[in-house]
């Protein structure tokens, strides 16, 4: 990112010439209709999604097809789905479909019926393809290089294990949580003989992979299912900041929200906040699969991933003319695209990161800082973030940088690496900065806070540097002096005005330090 060159889904969008794409994506128990637009930067980003719980998997009948009743109820809803199409006038709709489809013996009739009486043509998964789409999806989209998802619809759960970002396996179990509602629980609850052989169907089917025991990887789930668990969570600890795409949960947290949905009636179930209506008499199976392979996989997280099979169709499609199906990097990825909605320039944002990790790394050779990887992470994009808020208003740029950088989903960066980040781009001073903390205390130990604040002076004295935008400064080297510090700044031009902005904003970093810095600009 240092060189701030552009990005590879930059490079990827100059190459598509549609102005909107669209996914249909019929699944067993929900389908939608998700359209992306084409922003200023170039990137396709989501802008309608319209849902239908269509239950497709309820009409297949015990010879394996699919009943006229339930192909009414697919192509009725396709017919709304079209009406939205045509209005927004798009080229060219993908249509896919998986279990409930794919599980029918009448495909044939189910496609040409569909082709007949709407816009659309379908094409139908493969187990593999609706494992690929998910592992993609959350590959271009968070920072995991190792790890295990699991995708449950309503007829079917794809698992798969991925390392070094590459995928190792896949299998596609013929089960979701709509079919294991079918098979196992006869009322709204389970009673505890239904749940004990549900436990014991799950652990079964999944022992039978031999890839997956003591995996000690985080369990990704991806789908409705996992999102409403994840929402479920967050209103429940009320959780402080936006967003649910890499929310974490402990293998405990994940636990005590199956023993609280299981512990009240139904009606209680369909009032409990963050969880769909629709989805109320089938959370409890879904999350009893999140449970169960934790427990094999000795998973000690649980991990939301919001990019699911209709972005991998869609990462897919944005890298057809490509060699590479995967973004090199998934938080460069993120950086440009903050950097084109916030019109940052990118060449400022070069030295301010490079002046920055020069100042770092300096007070790091003389013994006042130690630095690992992480730490300079986050000095690099605090610093190339750094005043993002005066897109909004420059008067007030720190408290706009914290809420935007805090509240928006960030891929490649955890919750609290993101909220990292914010806390550095946003510093002000001291005060400021613990004012910002003040709600997050939970989160970090004193030493973090500390050092993270030491970050965010260091960040502000690096902006001050380039305060003309010049770029004039060459080299930035550190001694310990008598009274405190000396800063020997080298530069190619006058530098008067970065020496009035340095010496202006000098003390946020000496009263972090405890010493006196002083400036010899050469």
């Amino acid at each position: 990112m240092e060189e701030y060159k552009k990005s590879y889904s930059q490079e990827v969008m100059v190459m598509m010439s549609e102005e909107k794409y669209a996914i249909v994506d019929i699944g067993s128990n929900t389908m939608r209709l998700v359209i992306y637009t084409r922003d200023k930067s170039g990137r396709l980003t989501e802008s309608e999604n319209v849902k239908a719980v269509a239950r497709l998997r309820n009409y297949l009948t015990a010879s394996g097809a699919m009943g006229s009743e339930g192909i009414d109820v697919l192509v009725h809803t396709l017919q709304s789905f079209q009406e939205v199409t045509r209005h927004h006038q798009l080229q060219e709709v993908k249509c896919v479909a998986t279990a409930a489809i794919r599980q029918a013996n009448n495909q044939q009739e189910i496609i040409e019926r569909v082709e007949e009486e709407t816009d659309f043509s379908i094409r139908i998964l493969s187990e593999y393809e609706e494992a690929n789409y998910g592992f993609l999806a959350v590959v271009n989209s968070t920072p995991f290089r190792d790890g295990i998802t699991v995708d449950i619809g309503g007829g079917s759960t794809e698992i798969t294990f991925f390392k070094n970002r590459k995928l190792i396996y896949f299998y596609s179990f013929p089960f979701g949580a709509l079919s294991l509602k079918q098979q196992f629980i006869k009322g709204d609850m389970p009673t505890k003989d239904e749940l004990r052989k549900l436990r014991k169907f799950l652990q079964e089917q999944f022992e039978s992979l031999p890839w997956l025991a003591d995996k000690k990887l985080p369990l990704i789930g991806i789908g409705g299912s996992a999102r409403n668990l994840a929402q479920v969570h967050q209103e429940y600890i009320e959780y402080p900041v936006a967003g649910i795409h890499q929310y974490m949960m402990s293998i405990h947290e994940v636990k005590k929200m199956n023993e609280m949905l299981l512990s009240l009636d139904f009606s209680d179930v369909q009032k409990v906040e963050g969880l769909s209506k629709d989805r109320s008499d089938i959370i409890i199976p879904a999350v009893e699969v999140f449970s169960c392979l934790m427990d094999l996989i000795k998973a000690e997280t649980f991990v939301l991933s919001r990019k699911g099979l209709r972005d991998g169709v869609f990462y897919e499609e944005l890298t057809k003319d490509f060699e590479l199906s995967i973004f090199p990097n998934v938080m460069e990825e993120s950086f440009y695209e903050l950097a084109s909605d916030y019109d940052i320039n990118l060449t400022h944002a070069t030295h301010v990161s490079t002046h920055a990790l020069m100042i770092a790394h300096e007070l790091e050779r003389i013994g006042l800082l130690e630095l690992d990887e992480e730490d300079l992470k986050f000095i690099r994009l605090g610093s190339a973030l750094y005043n993002l808020g005066t897109y909004i208003d420059a008067e007030a740029s720190n408290q706009h940088t914290f809420y935007l950088l805090a509240n928006r989903t960030i891929d490649g960066l955890l919750h609290k690496e993101r909220l990292t980040v914010a806390l550095i781009a946003s510093f002000k001073n001291k005060e400021v900065f613990k004012r910002n903390a003040a709600l997050y205390q939970e989160w970090y130990s004193k030493e973090e806070l500390a050092k993270y604040s030491l970050f965010g002076a260091i960040v502000k004295l690096a902006y001050s540097l380039n305060a003309t935008k010049r770029n004039i400064i060459e080299s930035v080297h550190i001694e310990p002096a008598k009274d405190g510090l000396l800063f020997h700044v080298k530069c190619t031009q006058d530098w008067k005005p970065e020496q009035y902005q340095a010496e202006k904003q000098k003390k946020h970093l000496e009263k972090q330090l405890k010493k006196n810095i002083d400036f010899q600009f050469t």
